[in-house]
């Protein structure tokens, strides 16, 4: 088995041993893979890219094998959530080829794509298997590009079908949303702090990533009215005027724990353990969503909602209210409008009305 090259974390130019991954071959798991020294320029790619492990397929076919696949993760993809993604679904393809027997990258064939993929297929959701195919397609592009391998094999090879009317996302009604939001305590500063998260993403449409993204300046006044300035997927700047309860939520959150005079810290923040005061920590979204679903249990909402939640609920409810679809896609910043009819879910309260006309 060939050499793979591992950090045990940024910069750290050191022997380290790679964690054996899981191949999808009869349940079974690779063992561990040996590991070398990295390059100083291998070491400045880590920092670029986080730190990370490069399958011994790809060491196996030389250093300028090992430096294009770096490069690939620091240089073609700035999305963080795709760059993480896309290096899973390539790391567990090159293992699991591995103990298929591929000996090399130029000996990776469609055959070898097209039944991995299937696996992806009966392992994960269709959107899943399609977004690892695309991972494998970019990165087999950006070999041949370099002329590491002559051909890229995912390109002939087809993902699963999926079509979306309506997403899958768990959304509220706009009388729980308010049940929920009412019911948060704002005598702290964890209450303040969730409460103007929540409204945030709900009269904002923010994702969650945009959200935790901000900082005090991205809250400010314009027009003589509130607005926030969010950065959404692509890198795209996007600036919306707020709900007049919003800049309430806002107000007596920044007023409240006295973050105003911070204004490039994060606006969302983690809580000193023990302290219950803000740190200038930026919250991670685990954070958040565990807050999320423990201020929805305690609202006595059985919904299993997540962060996305209130993104669709939102829009929902502003669709129920007489907005346009147009105008909405404009609020959440989709490029199409057939985005946004995922998150519109007014025919489920349709659907639930004909239901009820089953009279047994």
């Amino acid at each position: 088995m060939g050499r793979g090259i591992g950090w045990g974390g940024l910069g750290a130019a050191r022997v380290a041993q790679a964690e054996p991954a899981r191949c999808g071959a009869q349940g079974a798991c690779c063992p561990r893979h040996q590991v070398r020294e990295p390059t100083i320029r291998e070491v400045a790619l880590v920092r670029a890219v986080g730190p990370a492990a490069v399958p011994a397929l790809i060491v196996a076919s030389g250093e300028r094998a090992s430096l294009r696949f770096l490069e690939f993760f620091a240089a073609a993809i700035r999305n963080s959530h795709t760059r993480r993604a896309y290096s899973k679904a390539a790391t567990d393809f090159l293992t699991w080829c591995e103990c298929a027997g591929v000996s090399s990258l130029t000996a990776v064939q469609p055959l070898h794509v097209a039944t991995w993929i299937e696996v992806q297929t009966q392992e994960h959701s269709a959107p899943t298997a399609k977004q690892r195919l695309a991972a494998l397609r970019h990165l087999f592009d950006w070999l041949v590009t370099g002329q590491v391998i002559p051909t890229n094999p995912a390109g002939s090879v087809r993902g699963p079908r999926h079509s979306a009317l309506k997403g899958k996302t768990p959304v509220l009604d706009a009388i729980e949303a308010r049940e929920l939001l009412d019911s948060i305590e704002t005598s702290t500063p964890a209450g303040l702090r969730d409460r103007a998260l929540i409204g945030l993403m709900v009269y904002s449409f923010a994702r969650i990533g945009a959200a935790l993204g901000m900082t005090v300046a991205d809250v400010f006044v314009q027009n003589r009215r509130l607005w926030v300035r969010l950065r959404e997927k692509g890198g795209k700047r996007h600036e919306i005027p707020c709900h007049h309860t919003l800049e309430e939520y806002l107000h007596a959150y920044i007023d409240g724990v006295g973050i105003g005079a911070d204004p490039k810290g994060p606006l969302f923040r983690t809580i000193g353990r023990g302290t219950k005061t803000l740190t200038r920590t930026a919250l991670p979204q685990a954070n958040a969503y565990a807050m999320v679903r423990r201020r929805a249990e305690a609202a006595g909402i059985d919904t299993k909602i997540g962060n996305h939640t209130f993104r669709a609920t939102g829009i929902t409810a502003y669709l129920k209210n007489g907005g346009t679809l147009e105008n909405a896609a404009a609020m959440a910043n989709h490029a199409s409008t057939r985005t946004t009819q995922l998150y519109d879910r007014r025919r489920d309260a349709v659907s639930l009305d004909e239901v009820e006309r089953i009279r047994v």
